[in-house]
């Protein structure tokens, strides 16, 4: 980071201070059919059974479910309210989530390494029957925190 400018670097330090292991963040949505078309047409995932009523009917979802990358993007909500750079994320996909489904997102801080200064964040995501739905983690840095602490 040698090319960035002292207030820059002390922005830097008063966002990584800021946050601490055990710290929550949460984040709640329902997911429309607008949201779905937005994303597909966005990414370009034509998949089957995120488009075709008749295709996902007759598989063991039996309707069209939403793309897994769609859910597991609410972490960047609230990422992005940490100005929180990701160097890596991981997901694990537990159970489909459908047009209609509120999702509830949970980032917790688990690591925070001082040396590389860095964070490791666990992210849960439940649907509005309390079954968790995805599971991940994400690594990186914050740089503007702008939630409440």
């Amino acid at each position: 980071m040698p090319d960035a400018t002292p207030q820059f670097k002390q922005q830097l330090r008063e966002a990584f201070d800021s946050l601490h292991v055990g710290q929550v963040f949460s984040y709640r949505r329902t997911f429309t059919e607008g949201d779905v078309s937005l994303f597909i047409g966005v990414t370009g995932d034509l998949n089957p059974y995120h488009q075709d009523e008749m295709f996902a009917g007759e598989s063991w979802f039996k309707r069209r479910n939403i793309p897994g990358l769609l859910t597991a993007s609410m972490a960047t909500h609230i990422g992005g309210m940490l100005g929180f750079l990701a160097t890596e994320m991981t997901f694990q996909y537990l159970k489909p989530v459908y047009v209609g489904d509120t999702v509830t997102c949970v980032v917790t801080v688990m690591e925070k390494d001082d040396e590389k200064r860095q964070f490791f964040c666990a992210v849960n995501y439940t649907n509005q029957d309390g079954m968790e739905v995805l599971k991940g983690g994400f690594r990186g840095f914050p740089s503007d925190v702008r939630l409440a602490k």
